[in-house]
């Protein structure tokens, strides 16, 4: 039984994406010549590796354990190639960060900018997720770093607190709630809403909690950026729910005010996670380090 890095490679593609289509696009390679190493990798161990399913592929037990020592033996790679390389031509290596709506839009920008502007060999691949996705994703190996609301199941993971961030609703300056100090989201899940676009992860947490509750929500639009929602809002379309720090930033510009949610789960701090910082290659922890050199004060 022989596979080199590139079968590894290949068989956690084809789990994190679900067909051997994509996992080929990924790795860089024909359909035929991905299909010829699972084939290969099949007949090597004597076990199927995965079930062709009418959409895609689904690993098998066996593929699932290759799957996990694959990871583990990439980390370990990435990780060694990291350390070396900062003895040579400095820190080469990518980066796999998700992060939640609130995150990718209020905090990690100007953050990523300035250390990717101090590290021209390091990539970050950036995902959007919504919070319970990312701390499987990290449990699971299939990213680096998360930046998550603390409402999510964090087990087993290794936790630093980066920023308090409170959702709160928002409504235009002139609306019958904009004199109301606190409300629930279920006082006011009749009325019409203005939320982020499909996929976004604010919007799933929010309309999550709404079914939930048995008050989905009705939308009256749906947008791409919470400036765009405030701004929406504050043309009397409807309400929304934002994090915090967007509201203050766009109350003047947009005219909308802030009304506080007593909802549990509006109440929440984002923090850093990471599965175990001593596995990670070297940039890896340079980048967590960066990130948390510009978290809230406790």
């Amino acid at each position: 039984m022989r596979f080199d890095l590139t079968d590894l490679r290949l068989c956690l593609d084809v789990q994190e994406t679900g067909t051997i289509t994509a996992a080929a696009a990924r790795s860089h390679m024909t359909l035929a010549a991905a299909s010829e190493r699972i084939r290969g990798m099949e007949d090597a161990l004597g076990v199927p590796l995965m079930t062709r399913k009418r959409r895609g592929v689904e690993l098998t037990p066996a593929g699932r354990t290759l799957a996990h020592h694959a990871r583990t033996v990439l980390l370990q790679m990435d990780r060694l190639r990291g350390d070396l390389e900062q003895y040579g031509h400095g820190l080469r290596g990518h980066v796999r960060l998700q992060c939640n709506t609130s995150a990718l839009s209020e905090y990690l920008p100007e953050s990523l900018a300035a250390f990717l502007a101090g590290h021209r060999a390091i990539s970050i691949d950036l995902e959007e997720r919504v919070s319970r996705d990312i701390a499987d994703s990290l449990r699971a190996g299939l990213c680096d770093i998360g930046v998550l609301a603390d409402s999510a199941d964090l087990h087993g993971l290794q936790v630093h607190p980066f920023r308090p961030d409170p959702l709160t609703l928002i409504v235009p300056r002139d609306h019958e709630l904009a004199q109301r100090g606190r409300v629930s989201l279920s006082e006011v899940a009749h009325l019409d809403f203005v939320g982020l676009a499909e996929g976004s992860a604010l919007q799933a947490h929010v309309a999550g909690h709404a079914r939930r509750a048995g008050k989905p929500l009705a939308y009256r639009i749906r947008l791409r950026s919470l400036e765009a929602v405030c701004r929406m809002v504050g043309q009397g379309i409807g309400i929304g729910v934002v994090p915090r720090a967007a509201a203050l930033r766009h109350a003047r510009g947009a005219g909308i005010r802030r009304v506080a949610l007593t909802d549990p789960w509006a109440r929440r701090t984002l923090v850093l996670a990471v599965r175990d910082a001593a596995e990670l290659p070297g940039y890896v922890v340079e980048l967590m380090r960066h990130i948390l050199a510009g978290a809230a004060p406790p």
